[in-house]
């Protein structure tokens, strides 16, 4: 199966936007991601070994955390897993806030 990689984390896989991996659930394929790339585990995982809050994964279009057996799905080659991590923040365009700021 293929494991997507999102750009601010590529950095720990070599620049691969991507990654192919053998595995029978979703668990064996982030495992062997980490086996590969071990540095990236810590984006990824908290110490104590959970997923972090942060992260999000997708199994093709689905969100793991409402699959029936969440990371112990099964997965076949064809698949695409997705790290998608959460973003906040931002910034109103530039004079935007002095215009709210005046209302």
């Amino acid at each position: 199966m293929t494991i997507e990689i999102p750009t601010p984390l590529r950095v720990y896989t070599a620049n691969q936007s991507a990654v192919a991996v053998d595995a029978a659930t979703i668990s064996e394929a982030v495992s062997a991601l980490l086996t590969r790339y071990p540095e990236f585990k810590k984006h990824l995982y908290t110490p104590d070994g959970k997923l972090r809050s942060f992260v999000n994964l997708y199994l093709n279009d689905e969100d793991v955390r409402y699959l029936p057996q969440r990371e112990d799905s099964s997965v076949r080659p064809s698949d695409t897993l997705s790290i998608i991590p959460s973003i906040a923040g931002g910034c109103l365009p530039h004079g935007r806030a002095l215009l709210a700021h005046k209302r």
